[in-house]
């Protein structure tokens, strides 16, 4: 809004968030973004562009950065849109031809767009606009191949900057592109927007993720990709039982797609749905779930997108056994996701299922204490929701006379400061 200060569109932007998860996203101290809102200090240009960023400013932060320190993004734009006298692409109020008129409201949206991309980004994209390079749809499957693998591989946080950009980029392809493309763009704009959604689940920040996964769940249905549109909603259950939703709900969201689905098997529905009972104390449903699906593993095989991917049947296996105390079943499912996993965080909460277990079968302290090492073991960068969580699962299975023992205590406190 006119004449609002940096601080108050801060506070108008966190809402009802935290100071700690707004700092958190920034990677800055709650201490820090306090100062900010209340004007005692204001933001370094790095620190403006991350909040723009992680609260989906749309460069609304930026402008009031500059306007502060008197350097508006007019001064920047003008340096790089020359491209020499085949194709002008100059800011000005000159309007040549109907096409040029085109190019500079493209530009003017990528100035303002660079607090979300970093001026460096909106600089490469401009040289992309001037020589008309459009990603033909193999290249397209290749970026969000990509995303999916440094999801497996690096910090969420990282995921989410880095995929922004090349969503900022597909959006931009689509909006001039032919009918008979669209399918396709569709559902590569499936696949990215699933990976932004999981990416900003392990992050904590489960109100955009929820929005991402609409988005996800839209631009499938705008495939007509029956397969993607019932993988788009298997995932977005899955990872609703990071905290994001109730187990309750996520159930709801097995029948939707279920119906979606009529006769055909689904086997990441499979595991949600195990999981969830088993969140619930509905064991023996649980079970029944997880038998139905390891049935199915002789002729499993993982989706042609690469979303999908046996070690999740193990997993699912080690979570259900784990949360029903049998130790022996438990083991033998952690073994088989150590030799398959191709995610970071398997092996992470595979150990977490183990500590449930010892917990569950009444080894409190050893439990809990092998919880806390773990996530101790952990560089902070990892430590996502997903690995919070489960250990919160963890502290929920120890029995209510024990949760103000010495060790529950402790990786309690070690939770809350992490959140």
């Amino acid at each position: 809004m006119d004449g609002e200060t940096f601080g108050q569109i801060l506070c108008r932007l966190r809402g009802k968030r935290s100071l700690s998860a707004v700092g958190r996203l920034a990677n800055i101290s709650k201490g820090h973004v306090h100062d900010l809102e209340n004007g005692r200090r204001m933001p370094s240009r790095s620190v403006a562009l991350r909040l723009d960023e992680v609260l989906y400013a749309n460069g609304e932060l930026v402008a009031a950065f500059e306007s502060h320190t008197n350097a508006g993004m007019a001064d920047f734009c003008p340096t790089v849109a020359e491209t020499g006298p085949v194709r002008t692409l100059r800011m000005t109020a000159q309007n040549d031809d109907g096409e040029d008129a085109t190019n500079r409201r493209r530009l003017l949206r990528l100035a303002a767009s660079a607090g979300v991309l970093g001026y460096g980004e909106s600089v490469r994209q401009v040289l992309d606009l001037a020589t008309e390079m459009r990603r033909s749809v193999e290249e397209w499957h290749i970026t969000a191949a990509d995303h999916l693998h440094a999801l497996r591989t690096r910090p969420p946080a990282q995921v989410v900057t880095d995929l922004v950009i090349d969503a900022h980029a597909l959006a931009e392809q689509m909006s001039t592109a032919a009918a008979r493309e669209l399918p396709e763009l569709h559902r590569v704009a499936a696949m990215l927007s699933s990976v932004q959604a999981n990416a900003l689940t392990r992050e904590g920040d489960h109100g955009a993720a929820i929005r991402w996964w609409r988005t996800a769940r839209r631009s499938a249905d705008a495939s007509r990709d029956l397969d993607l549109r019932l993988l788009v909603r298997a995932e977005e259950a899955a990872h609703g039982l990071y905290g994001q939703r109730s187990p309750e709900s996520v159930l709801r969201l097995i029948e939707d797609a279920r119906r979606l689905a009529g006769q055909r098997p689904v086997l990441k529905l499979l595991t949600a749905e195990a999981k969830a009972l088993s969140m619930i104390g509905r064991h023996d449903e649980a079970t029944e779930s997880l038998y139905a699906l390891l049935a199915l593993t002789e002729v499993a095989e993982g989706d042609r997108l690469g979303f999908w991917k046996t070690d999740q049947i193990y997993f699912a296996a080690s979570w259900v056994h784990a949360a029903a105390g049998r130790e022996d079943l438990a083991d033998q499912a952690y073994e088989q996701v150590l030799r398959l996993a191709g995610d970071y965080l398997y092996p992470v909460n595979v150990n977490l299922h183990r500590a449930m277990c010892t917990v569950r079968l009444g080894g409190v302290d050893e439990g809990v204490r092998r919880a806390a090492d773990v996530v101790d073991a952990l560089p902070v960068r990892y430590r996502s929701t997903h690995v919070m969580e489960t250990a919160r699962m963890v502290l929920r299975a120890v029995p209510i006379e024990n949760q103000t023992r010495p060790v529950a205590r402790d990786l309690r406190a070690m939770l809350t400061i992490e959140a």
